[in-house]
C-alpha cells in the first residue's frame, strides 16, 4: 500500500483504478451536522438527561459501543439478522472488528487462521501483527470451493496446527469480485460445522450493490458458527470510521460463567482503543434514524452510480480487448454484478515494475493481484477498482491500460507509438 501511494503521489496526473474507497460525490458536509442533531433528538425523546446527552457526546461511553440498539436493527431490518444488542460490538472501522475476532478465536501457537485466497490484506496483516499463523484456501475459477476448504483443514490438522476460523468475503469479493451462490452458502455452513470450524464473514459491499442481494452466511446460521464483521465505510461514509462485529456465540469462561463472545471481544477492545470515538457513532446513528434503519435506502443512488461504473469498466474492457484479440493475448477477466473490484489476468509479470512503467509512460495506475496472495500467487493478475472514476475516467483509463497490456505483451515494456 504505501508503493502504491508513492506511485500515485509521483504521477498525480495518471488514472488510478487502485483506490477501493467510495466515490466522494455523494457526500455533503452539512448532512454531518444534521444527523448528528437527529441523534441528539433521539436521546432527549428517549429520555436522556442533558447531562447525559453531553456525556454520549463528550465521554468515552461503554467499551462495546453506545448505538448497539441501532445496529442489531438496521442489520435485522437491512439483512435478516436477528440477534440482541447484547451480540455486537461497534468498533473502529471493519479492521478491529476483524482484529478482535482474530485475537478472541486464536489462543495458542498451533491455531491458525484459514483465509480464502486471493484474500483482502487487511486480513493477513491483522494475523501477522497479532502472530497467528494462516493457511489458504484457494478459489477455483467462480469463487469459494468448499472442497478446498476441507482439504486445508484436513492438511492443517495433520501438520498438528488447529484451524480455528476461515475468513472470507461472500459478495463481490475484494479483489475479484466474486459472489459465493447459495448453494454453496449451505454446503459451507454444513461443512463448518462438521468441521467444528468458524466462519469470519466479512461484507462491506452488499448495500452498496445493485439488484437482488443473496442472503448473509450470519442470516443463513442456525449453529451460530458465523461471526458478520460489517463497516458503515461503504455505506455512509469511512471517515466515520465506524464498524462492528456480531458475535452471538455463547461461551464459558475459566469461572464456569457462561456469555456471549461479543464481551470476549469487548475485552479485549478494551485494551486496544478502549472505545470507538461517541462522536462518530452519534452521526451515524443520526444516518440509521434518519433511514428507520435500513441503510439500502440511503445507498440507493450510490448502488446505481457503482452500478454504473462497474457496467462501463467491463463494456470498455471488451471494446478494447475483443474477442480474438483477448484470445490471442491470453487476457480475462472476471464480472462482477456489483461490489467496487473486478481482476484482470495478463500475460506479463505484474509486478512493482511493471506498474511503475504503467504509471509513468501509460498514465494509468492498478494494484497488483500479488498483494492479495500473501501465501505466493496472483504473478499475472491485476485488481481493477471502479468506484472513485466517472464514466470519463473509466474511459480513458481503460484505453491507456490497453495500450500497455499491448505493449508488455509484446515484450517492448515502451509506449507504443
Amino acid at each position: 500500500m504505501n508503493f502504491l501511494n508513492e506511485i500515485t503521489t509521483r504521477h498525480p496526473d495518471a488514472i488510478s483504478f487502485a483506490p477501493g474507497r467510495p466515490y466522494d460525490g455523494f457526500f455533503d458536509v452539512e448532512q454531518v451536522f444534521t444527523h448528528l442533531r437527529r441523534y441528539l433528538r433521539h436521546l432527549e425523546e428517549t429520555g436522556a438527561s442533558p447531562g447525559q446527552v453531553r456525556d454520549a457526546l463528550f465521554q468515552y461511553g461503554p467499551t462495546a459501543g453506545r448505538i448497539r440498539g441501532l445496529v442489531a436493527d438496521s442489520l435485522r431490518k437491512d439483512e435478516g439478522i436477528d440477534v440482541p444488542p447484547e451480540a455486537v460490538v461497534v468498533t473502529v472501522g471493519c479492521q478491529e472488528a476483524l482484529l478482535l475476532a482474530v485475537r478472541a478465536l486464536h489462543a495458542g501457537p498451533q491455531d491458525v487462521l484459514l483465509v480464502a485466497s486471493p484474500c483482502y490484506v487487511g486480513v493477513a496483516g491483522a494475523a501477522r501483527v497479532l502472530g497467528v499463523g494462516t493457511a489458504p484456501v484457494h478459489d477455483r475459477e467462480g469463487g469459494f470451493d468448499c472442497a478446498a476448504l476441507r482439504a486445508a483443514v484436513l492438511a492443517e490438522r495433520a501438520r498438528g496446527r488447529r484451524p480455528r476460523a476461515c475468513y472470507l468475503i461472500p459478495d463481490h469479493a475484494n479483489p475479484r469480485g466474486t459472489t459465493m451462490p447459495l448453494t454453496t452458502r449451505h454446503e459451507l455452513l454444513d461443512l463448518v460445522a462438521e468441521l467444528d470450524l468458524f466462519l469470519l464473514e466479512d461484507s462491506p459491499y452488499r448495500m452498496v450493490s445493485p439488484g437482488p442481494r443473496i442472503p448473509t452466511l450470519k442470516a443463513l446460521d442456525r449453529d451460530r458458527r458465523v461471526i458478520h464483521l460489517g463497516s458503515y465505510a461503504k455505506t455512509l461514509f469511512p471517515g466515520a470510521r465506524v464498524g462492528y462485529a456480531v458475535a452471538d456465540q455463547p461461551v464459558t469462561d475459566r469461572a464456569g460463567c457462561t456469555g456471549l463472545l461479543a464481551a470476549e471481544l469487548t475485552k479485549i477492545k478494551s485494551m486496544v482503543t478502549v472505545n470507538t470515538s461517541p462522536l462518530s457513532q452519534a452521526v451515524v446513528a443520526g444516518m440509521l434514524l434518519a433511514a428507520d434503519g435500513h441503510t439500502a435506502r440511503l445507498n440507493s443512488e450510490a448502488s446505481a452510480y457503482y452500478g454504473d461504473t462497474m457496467r462501463t469498466t467491463l463494456r470498455r474492457l471488451e471494446e478494447c480487448f475483443p474477442p480474438e484479440r483477448r484470445r490471442a493475448l491470453g487476457v480475462r477477466w472476471t464480472r462482477p454484478e456489483g461490489g467496487f473490484f473486478l481482476a484482470l489476468d495478463v500475460p506479463f509479470a505484474a509486478d512493482n515494475a511493471a506498474l511503475t512503467r504503467s504509471a509513468r509512460q501509460y498514465g494509468v495506475i492498478w494494484t497488483p493481484l500479488s498483494y492479495f496472495h500473501p501465501h505466493g500467487g496472483g504473478t499475472h493478475g491485476i485488481r481493477l477498482s471502479t468506484s472513485y472514476l466517472t464514466e470519463h475516467d473509466i474511459t480513458e483509463g481503460t484505453a491507456r491500460l490497453a495500450r500497455f497490456v499491448e505493449a508488455e505483451a509484446a515484450g517492448g515494456g515502451r509506449p507504443l507509438r
